[in-house]
């Protein structure tokens, strides 16, 4: 059965008047230390973009499959779905850990409080569930999923500098201009990260933005040799692309953790009804899947379906 999909455009109206305001005070907050819920009838958040609603769909199904009824709500948002989620208006989500321990971070603390977010998975999901747990928010485990900045190179100028790394590409001492957003110019994971940890010699920042087609072509055509772009992104082929491994690991672990409101959906079942897809999800598969919402212009539902049953994870 497909999820049905409430539009973004009625979500003031479904979650009430008080669903588009700040949330109430920790003090407040009875879910902090209520038991874990099991409401049977669970609502998904999705982002709205091709990856969240991927991810959205197939936790829908899985929790479809372990008995649950589902309904599919899109939020482009995070200002808004996350004090929903902790309302428990919305249930579960997928989120990024590192992206997600550092927002909940400075909306605690201050936009200017220090990050916490790491390239370490195990130190991230540590700061993420202990800024998590006070909102009465559960955030379960991490699967093998990473969408994180990556940074690609034409497979011709990988294969003429034998580069597999990015600790390849600073060793050739080659002077690089990026293609990036221009926020990359002080950011300390995108250049200053680049000449810092791997001494690469980044010329130039091009500002044509992250993953963006004029990025990949401005790579593509010889105007600059490197694009910021993310480990997911399913048209890297297109361009003649491959991503340098990020050998040194600059960047933070962004791993992809459903997160839960505790009072409504954090009991073992849904639990164990999510953590299916963690042993099967790759970067790599979602990289994919992405494509075939992209570049095929196919559904995601279909997607998401067609992927869980070829896993055995739900039936066909």
């Amino acid at each position: 059965m497909r999820p049905p999909r409430v539009p973004a455009a009625f979500l003031c109206l479904l979650l009430g008047a008080t669903g588009c305001a700040a949330g109430p005070s920790l003090e407040d907050r009875d879910t902090v230390t209520a038991p874990p819920g099991d409401s049977r009838r669970l609502t998904v958040g999705s982002a709205g973009f091709t990856e969240s609603d991927l991810l959205a769909q197939m936790y829908a199904l899985l929790l479809q499959e372990a008995g649950f009824r589902t309904k599919i709500l899109s939020v482009s948002n995070r200002e808004l779905y996350e004090p929903a989620l902790e309302r428990g208006q919305i249930d579960v989500v997928a989120e990024y850990a590192a992206t997600f321990a550092d927002w909940l971070n400075a909306k605690a603390n201050g936009a200017d409080a220090p990050t916490v977010g790491s390239p370490d998975p195990a130190r991230t999901m540590t700061a993420l569930r202990a800024l998590a747990g006070p909102r009465g928010l559960t955030v379960l485990d991490a699967g093998r999923a990473v969408d994180q900045n990556a940074f690609a190179v034409t497979a011709a100028f990988a294969a003429e500098h034998r580069l597999k790394t990015l600790s390849d590409l600073g060793a050739t001492g080659l002077p690089i201009r990026l293609a990036a957003g221009d926020e990359c110019v002080s950011r300390p994971y995108c250049a200053p990260g680049l000449k810092k940890v791997y001494g690469i010699d980044v010329t130039a920042v091009d500002p044509k933005g992250v993953g963006t087609t004029p990025a990949k072509q401005a790579v593509q055509n010889g105007q600059d040799q490197l694009v910021l772009t993310t480990t997911t992104d399913a048209t890297l082929d297109d361009f003649g692309l491959v991503l340098l491994a990020d050998d040194k690991h600059l960047q933070n672990a962004d791993h992809i953790v459903p997160v839960v409101n505790r009072a409504r959906a954090g009991s073992e079942r849904v639990t164990r009804a999510l953590d299916r897809l963690n042993t099967v999800l790759t970067t790599a598969d979602l990289a994919h899947l992405n494509e075939q919402v992209d570049s095929w212009r196919r559904l995601p539902e279909d997607v998401a379906r067609n992927y869980l049953a070829d896993k055995g994870l739900v039936r066909g």
